[in-house]
């Protein structure tokens, strides 16, 4: 004999239901979207089980649960469209809850004896544009004493290198070394943990001539060459850069080996961490030439010990006027004595141009998206350069960037970048015809946007 009754039937038909949904969330949204149908799904339950505690509920419960047996039935297109929606609108419905569950128990606690009613809790209703600077300056903002700190020891391992660099190759005309990108520019955020050290070239105007990508037959944009010319009258042997010369061009693949081999092979790295109190190793095995730092533990734990690493990456530039060439092969391979053009100088300079002529906040709402992207595993893929072209791309139609409408720019940029993700395109501002998310792949940018489809309700979720 059955002696269960009609509510137990339906709570197994939901739980059936629900191990469906769980068992093929991977295939449809993947690992991000998986976690989150998870989560949505647990609240459905718990909103189930809510609703059935009291008889008057009981339509609401068969409702839902028609809704969830209806939804499994679907073909598996429909499903992968429905649960979209069915996610965002759960875990929306949860952060509300949430919040007004923590003001009511605030309320209660802080209620006072009289009958004087209490002030709306600010900590319970902060407002988007409160949450959004409570982050920048809480999560995303760097304090001046981690950046000075970092710096500082940066500095150190540049001195140390361009003066090995001299002592070992007097001949080699390097320029001043410097430190440069984001830690420099005041755009780094949540850590400082990398800086990038510059070793300009110099050569010969006359020796040499920088070819746009554009001209070669590369035909790319960002690809440069660098080709030897007049050896008529001065051949091959009169210029110190001749010695990386492959098929008539300068091999940025071939100067990088030449420092690997100097610089991180030779060093000796023991005895310049000895002298500046801190553990320097350099990252062999990929075509970065990169080191790694661990400062001395202020607590006395030794070097390298319960201090994030520092990574510094060493990077040789050719300037000509305002084009910033780079040797960084992981970006121009498969092409030997390729060169990439940084459009980072410009960006950069532009963002800086427009917030002075408006006191704008376009900074900050890029710090504030970058430090989203590093907090978040699922947007963590992201690069900051399509987050800077999307801001300028902004910037052309929009004109209101005070510090008021953080909010609605930031929201704005949500929704934009949900677009170019839909598109899988964001052109480059200054070389449209580079697209910004071509490294990404498909998988990474289901994820990513199905995030950002969430926080489109719910922005709050980015925050965490």
């Amino acid at each position: 004999m059955d002696f269960r009754s009609g509510r137990r039937k339906g709570e197994e038909g939901i739980a059936v239901v629900i191990d469906f949904l769980l068992t093929n969330a991977r295939l449809v949204l993947g690992v991000g979207g998986a976690a989150l149908l998870g989560i949505a799904t647990l609240v459905v339950k718990r909103l189930i089980e809510r609703a059935g505690r009291a008889s008057e509920d009981e339509k609401v419960e068969q409702k839902m649960v028609e809704s969830w047996e209806e939804l499994a039935s679907a073909s598996p297109t429909l499903i992968g469209k429905s649960l979209e929606g069915v996610v965002m609108k759960e875990v929306a419905k949860a952060a509300k809850q949430q919040r007004a569950d923590l003001c009511e128990k605030s309320s209660l606690d802080i209620q006072p004896k009289s009958d004087v009613k209490p002030k709306k809790l600010q900590l319970c209703a902060l407002t988007l544009q409160e949450r959004l600077l409570q982050f920048y300056y809480t999560r995303a903002q760097l304090s001046p004493v981690e950046v000075r700190r970092v710096q500082s020891l940066a500095l150190d391992i540049c001195t140390e290198i361009q003066g090995f660099l001299h002592t070992r190759h007097p001949d080699m005309p390097l320029g001043e070394m410097s430190l440069g990108g984001s830690l420099l520019d005041d755009l780094e955020v949540v850590r400082a943990d990398h800086a990038c050290l510059l070793v300009p070239l110099q050569v010969e105007a006359s020796l040499w001539r920088l070819i746009p990508g554009e001209e070669t037959l590369l035909t790319h944009p960002l690809h440069w060459m660098v080709r030897r010319i007049n050896l008529e009258y001065f051949p091959r042997g009169r210029s110190y850069w001749d010695r990386f010369l492959v098929g008539g061009y300068l091999s940025s693949e071939a100067l990088v080996n030449m420092l690997s081999k100097t610089v991180m092979e030779t060093m000796n790295w023991p005895s310049i961490s000895s002298h500046l109190d801190c553990l320097v190793r350099p990252v062999l095995g990929g075509p970065e030439l990169s080191l790694e730092i661990r400062p001395e533990d202020p607590e006395g734990g030794g070097k390298g010990s319960g201090t994030p690493p520092l990574f510094i990456s060493m990077i040789p530039v050719l300037r000509e006027e305002d084009v910033v060439l780079t040797g960084q092969p992981q970006l121009t391979t498969p092409w030997v004595n390729a060169w990439h053009l940084s459009l980072y100088p410009w960006e950069t300079r532009r963002l800086a141009q427009l917030d002075e002529s408006d006191s704008g906040c376009r900074r900050n709402v890029l710090k504030t998206l970058k430090a989203v992207c590093k907090l978040n595993p699922a947007l963590r893929p992201m690069p900051s350069a399509p987050l800077a072209n999307l801001i300028l791309h902004l910037s052309e139609r929009e004109s209101d960037w005070s510090d008021g409408s953080l909010e609605v720019r930031f929201q704005q940029c949500i929704t934009e970048l949900i677009g170019y993700l839909e598109q899988g395109a964001l052109h480059s501002y200054f070389k449209p015809v580079v697209n910004l998310l071509g490294s990404l792949s498909e998988d990474q940018v289901d994820q990513m946007g199905f995030m950002l489809y969430c926080a489109m309700s719910e922005p709050e979720i980015l925050l965490i």
